[in-house]
């Protein structure tokens, strides 16, 4: 038997594979975020538009339930 070290071929990953997933890592952040900040503002829209409508809305039922009793 020879004492010469047995070098085993690694299968984990490599240097450019850790840089590939990082990347995919930070391109998939910034894509979520941008989604997330997507729909958020979107509902928040809505909102906006609820309330508004809701304030105009009270504002005419108010005034024609004031004329009726005139």
């Amino acid at each position: 038997m020879s004492n010469k070290p047995v070098r085993t071929r690694g299968s984990g990953l490599r240097t450019l594979d850790h840089l590939g997933v990082a990347a995919v890592a930070v391109v998939g952040v910034i894509v979520a975020f941008a989604a997330l900040h997507f729909v958020v503002g979107f509902l928040w829209e809505l909102v906006k538009v609820v309330v508004v409508v809701g304030v105009v809305g009270g504002v005419f039922w108010a005034l024609s339930r004031r004329r009726r009793r005139s």
